[in-house]
């Protein structure tokens, strides 16, 4: 029972099932989105953008995301069976879905969100999925933000009421109705690193700002 189960909700009707409920789900949020506006001026200057978060945070932002799908973004997911299904949602969202983690298939989906991002120039990366350890930045961001040319641009996700699962990556669901704030943060732009060691410097840099709004209690 349990594996036809399994075998349903990696299923194009469920995922279609998943995406509407999650927009639904979404439209209850009282919901704010701050400083957007700056890193959208970056692409009408030409400028490559690469928004990036924590695993944590990314649900509250899908059913906004949806607006970007005239940018034709790109996201990079791993090749898991969950992935599928994340992957299915963010098709839908407007999104391309380059598969791939640090643990299966890295390599070719990094090479293909770098040329992904080079052409339509903006992007988003969750930066310590699929399956953490929590607020650990993977070194391949760094990599992709370098050869695209791209800016990083964090972002976050509040709200005044949510829960928290006990999970990997202490995932936060907003409850119904809850005030929910996207922020976006500041521009980081690497330059090129040197040595290994001006490479770990700059993983660590964007690691330490991002951790400050991490959740890490609820």
């Amino acid at each position: 029972m349990l594996k036809k189960f399994k075998f349903i909700i990696y299923t194009k009707p469920f995922i279609a099932f998943v995406y509407f409920f999650i927009r639904a789900y979404s439209m209850t949020f009282r919901f704010k989105v701050e400083n957007e506006e700056r890193w959208q001026n970056h692409l009408k200057d030409g400028k490559t953008v690469l928004l990036c978060v924590w695993h944590q945070q990314f649900f509250s932002a899908i059913r906004h995301f949806k607006s970007y799908s005239h940018f034709h973004p790109g996201l990079m997911i791993s090749q898991s069976r969950d992935g599928e299904l994340i992957a299915g949602v963010a098709n839908r969202t407007g999104w391309h879905t380059a598969r791939g983690s640090s643990s299966k298939g890295g390599k070719e989906a990094m090479t293909e969100m770098i040329e992904y991002l080079k052409c339509y120039r903006v992007g988003a990366h969750i930066l310590d999925g699929p399956r953490g350890p929590m607020g650990k930045v993977k070194p391949g961001i760094i990599k992709m933000a370098k050869e695209s040319g791209a800016i990083l641009v964090p972002f976050y996700i509040f709200a005044d009421k949510a829960w928290f699962f006990k999970s990997w990556d202490r995932f936060m669901l907003p409850k119904p109705f809850s005030k929910v704030t996207l922020l976006f943060g500041d521009d980081i732009c690497f330059e090129p690193a040197q040595t290994q060691e001006q490479f770990e410097e700059q993983r660590l840099y964007l690691e330490n700002t991002m951790r400050a709004r991490l959740h890490t209690q609820g």
